[in-house]
């Protein structure tokens, strides 16, 4: 029940923030973020080749431009295997859109989160994606949104207690990207979104580059795939292509504290992945 009291006091604080600059990660930003995301949502504000309203995400995160171009894209049949690799998608918000809503979810993460859904006949799996407790060729589609820049690295900082999980092993996201392609059906789809620019190790995430996205593709070896890249700017995001990106950098609130300068609230460019088996 905490983590409801505090989803009302944040959008109490939902005036003030405006009000203040919307300031990244103060009091009314998560509401600011969950509503920017629902419209976005609702209105295929990330469909293929559309401009990004001007101002769009000003001063939010990466998740702004993710869940709308993963939910745009999606096509699941209704009964529908969906597989969250890394718990993204377990917001009472986000689960009440198509196709989501419709399929067969399973979440699987470290450890259980203070949300749970269960009623409403969601299953959840506590596992190390590098090495999945599922059978081959299970799921209709994957969904990885800003997860496997983190497998391999420290997830103790926010995830999990387990000591075994403060690792040191950057390329463990390919062996999760194999896992993905043996559990998704022929002809099912993997959403995989990451930080993108600089190559860099956070302590608990990584920042991939384009070599390190080449890794991905050869991973998975997919039948077709698209990508698409996003850039921040202090105005909010836009569409971008991939070289732009080259020197892209990430704020972390938990390391670097406030946002400051462009009030950039989490990565400055992200790539989406579209894999199809």
């Amino acid at each position: 029940m905490l983590y409801k009291v505090k989803q009302y006091l944040d959008a109490l604080a939902y005036p003030y923030y405006r009000l203040a600059g919307r300031i990244p990660w103060t009091p009314g930003y998560v509401t600011a973020k969950r509503r920017g995301i629902e419209y976005a949502i609702r209105n295929n504000l990330l469909s293929p080749n559309k401009l990004l309203p001007v101002g769009y995400g000003f001063r939010i995160d990466e998740r702004i431009i993710e869940y709308p171009w993963v939910y745009t894209r999606m096509e699941i049949p209704r009964g529908g295997k969906v597989l969250d690799a890394g718990s993204v998608l377990n917001y009472d918000f986000l689960l009440k859109f198509k196709p989501v809503s419709e399929a067969r979810l399973t979440i699987c993460t470290l450890a259980p989160e203070k949300r749970c859904y269960w009623k409403s006949g969601i299953s959840y799996v506590y596992d190390d994606l590098r090495a999945t407790m599922f059978r081959s060729e299970y799921f209709d589609c994957v969904v990885s949104i800003s997860t496997i820049e983190h497998i391999g690295l420290d997830n103790t900082m926010l995830y999990t207690d387990d000591a075994a999980k403060r690792e040191m092993d950057q390329s463990g996201y390919i062996a999760a990207v194999r896992e993905f392609r043996r559990i998704i059906k022929p002809g099912g789809t993997c959403f995989i979104t990451v930080p993108y620019g600089k190559a860099a190790v956070r302590k608990w995430f990584q920042v991939f580059d384009a070599a390190m996205i080449e890794s991905v593709l050869k991973a998975f070896e997919p039948r077709t795939s698209v990508l698409e890249y996003f850039a921040y700017d202090a105005d909010g995001w836009r569409r971008a292509e991939a070289k732009e990106l080259e020197n892209s950098t990430c704020h972390d609130i938990h390391q670097d504290g406030k946002p400051f300068g462009d009030m950039a609230a989490g990565a400055r460019g992200v790539v989406c992945m579209l894999l199809r088996t």
